[in-house]
């Protein structure tokens, strides 16, 4: 016997739907998936949008290959250290 109060699943009527909310929180439209827009204002505004995500990516990315790079420029420092360190001793005079 089949309960009929029970909820029935948003995502079986429409596949999308987890989609829509999961960008919809973020404040970012789902681009394009239910309904395309043939307003070119719209669409350049979705360009330019775009374009600073890009741009905000692209910068993190530079952050984090700098980040990558000092780490390892200080790995070889420290190996450096270490190796000047542990160097061969000079010969005792007798």
């Amino acid at each position: 016997m089949a309960d009929d109060k029970a909820p029935q699943d948003p995502f079986a009527q429409d596949p999308f739907e987890m989609y829509r909310r999961l960008w919809g929180n973020l404040g970012v439209p789902l681009p394009g998936m239910a309904m395309p827009t043939f307003d070119p204002k719209e669409v350049d505004k979705r360009i330019a949008d775009l374009r600073s995500v890009e741009a905000w990516l692209n910068m993190n990315l530079n952050m984090v290959k700098f980040s990558i790079q000092g780490l390892e420029l200080q790995r070889a420092a420290l190996q450096a250290m270490r190796a000047g360190g542990s160097g061969p001793e000079a010969p005792k005079k007798d």
